[in-house]
């Protein structure tokens, strides 16, 4: 079974959760509300063009826009091959976390 780096989730989740409004910047204010970080836009747009080359997400361009200068905005959309990945992930992360209650680490460090 190939799993989603982590990298690979976040965005995807990202997309995921923005529903037809995913583009650069509204990915990379998603991944901060998510995380607590901005990721630089390079790691954002590696990671996208991986999960375009696995079929995960779509690139779609809109129209020309006037307040971009009537440059064109790249959409992403989550493919069913994406979901697919992310509900695997998820029972991936369930079944590890599976049985533990406590996280006190400092107990079980002694």
């Amino acid at each position: 079974m190939i799993l989603l780096s982590r990298g690979e989730e976040i965005i995807l989740l990202a997309v995921y959760k923005l529903q037809g409004n995913a583009y650069g910047v509204t990915i990379r204010e998603q991944v901060n509300d998510d995380i607590g970080r901005y990721w630089p836009f390079g790691i954002i747009y590696k990671t996208l063009k991986k999960l375009r080359a696995k079929g995960y997400v779509e690139k779609i361009a809109s129209d020309p826009l006037s307040e971009r200068g009537g440059r064109t905005r790249y959409y992403y959309e989550i493919m069913p091959a994406g979901i697919s990945a992310l509900e695997k992930i998820l029972s991936v992360h369930s079944a590890i976390w599976r049985g533990i209650q406590d996280l006190n680490f400092e107990k079980k460090a002694k």
